[in-house]
């Protein structure tokens, strides 16, 4: 029969048609294979998690509050621009209470903790305890405790102490014991520091006191220009802070 007869003719040409296509499917099978090996080797890396926000706490009185200029004006908020462009991970907050003594600081201290975890917590008060006349000894002892309950509850957290003098000369008034109790004020501040490790920045007000140009017309808090200068005296002594927690891994 035709169609019986026609059997081995279609085999062999079925057979040659699998050998001729051969190469070219197993040509197709390798290009295929590179392409997924290469897509696979140039795929986009993993992306890396956020870093970890942490936080500065600045603990102080009207000096840190910012008195009489918008927020974005005070020091914390000008060390904030300049943490941010560094590329460090750090936000500042702004804990600053215009009127505020070292007494009265340690009261609210348990409430901003809670709030907000210091991983830096930069201490600026004692100015209104020498306007008020508090005897220095009575400052020194509620700065020691502030910095006690910061270490208690976040025993991993660096301090900043910031010095402070009077804001004018009490030797005008007169009489030596106001000379002697402003020494006396200064003078606490440097040997507590050391005494907590903490780092230490000398005088907060240092290149702004007693210029105009630089102060309201109260002449006892900066102006704008003035807590430019007020961020740079923080941020000297700030910045390695930052640093050095970053590449100690705390």
């Amino acid at each position: 029969m035709p169609h019986g007869n026609h059997g081995p003719g279609l085999r062999r040409t079925g057979s040659m048609i699998y050998r001729v296509l051969l190469p070219f499917l197993l040509a197709l099978f390798s290009l295929s294979c590179s392409s997924d090996g290469s897509a696979a080797r140039t795929s986009e890396p993993a992306a890396l998690p956020p870093p970890v926000m942490r936080n500065i706490v600045f603990f102080g009185n009207s000096l840190t509050a910012g008195y009489g200029l918008p927020p974005q004006q005070s020091f914390p908020s000008l060390i904030q621009q300049k943490i941010d462009s560094a590329g460090l991970s750090w936000q500042c907050i702004n804990a600053g209470v215009s009127g505020e003594t070292t007494a009265g600081g340690l009261q609210r201290l348990p409430t901003v903790l809670a709030k907000r975890r210091p991983d830096v917590f930069v201490l600026e008060l004692g100015a209104n305890d020498g306007l008020r006349g508090i005897p220095v000894r009575e400052t020194t002892q509620n700065l020691q405790r502030i910095m006690d309950g910061v270490h208690k509850q976040y025993p991993q957290a660096e301090i900043v102490l910031v010095g402070m003098e009077f804001p004018f000369d009490l030797s005008a008034f007169g009489e030596h014991r106001y000379a002697r109790y402003a020494d006396e004020f200064k003078a606490q501040f440097r040997p507590l520091a050391e005494k907590n490790r903490a780092a230490f920045v000398p005088f907060l007000l240092q290149g702004v006191l007693g210029r105009p140009e630089l102060n309201l017309p109260d002449r006892a808090h900066p102006n704008a220009a003035g807590y430019r200068i007020v961020a740079d005296n923080v941020w000297q002594v700030l910045e390695p802070v930052l640093r050095n927690y970053n590449v100690a891994g705390n």
